[in-house]
């Protein structure tokens, strides 16, 4: 029996939970871009209805780029409020540290790299972290929070107008 996303309307808005991960190597974040956007994003998905936040990060990456991670610490909580393809969102998104496997071909090869969702593809490419300002990253409080001295917990509540 197929699994249960955390979504669902509410009102006139979409409410996801959803994991992320913060896959970081000498100085470059991964990042993806769904076909058809002109924005970027870190990697994850919607949690499944009694899947962890960290196993959905796994999954994800399993699913989406064939590739193996290991999920770590929780760094941030967010409270993210944007429209997309014309739905208003309301997420909650948990973003973790995750690493790669030492082996991942993602370490050892320039990149792009490609995957899909459904039937749309994804473009997955490593960006420099000093030069997050000069892309479209969503949510865009990433810019700082990836450049920050060191990571802790706080929580955002962050609201995007397009």
């Amino acid at each position: 029996m197929p699994k249960t996303m955390i979504s669902f309307a509410i009102d006139d808005y979409r409410y996801n939970l959803r994991a992320a991960a913060i896959i970081l190597n000498s100085g470059r974040v991964l990042l993806h871009q769904i076909e058809g956007d002109a924005f970027w994003c870190v990697p994850g998905g919607r949690v499944d209805a009694g899947e962890s936040a960290a196993a959905t990060i796994v999954r994800e990456m399993q699913e989406e780029l064939s590739e193996q991670v290991i999920c770590e610490k929780l760094l941030w909580t967010v409270e993210n409020f944007f429209a997309y393809r014309g739905q208003k969102h309301h997420e909650l998104g948990l973003y973790f540290l995750s690493h790669l496997h030492p082996d991942s071909r993602l370490l050892n090869t320039l990149g792009p790299y490609w995957g899909n969702e459904g039937h749309l593809q994804l473009r997955f490419e490593w960006f420099s972290l000093p030069d997050l300002g000069n892309i479209d990253i969503r949510p865009s409080f990433l810019v700082n929070a990836l450049n920050a001295e060191q990571f802790n917990l706080p929580h955002w509540v962050h609201h995007e107008i397009e």
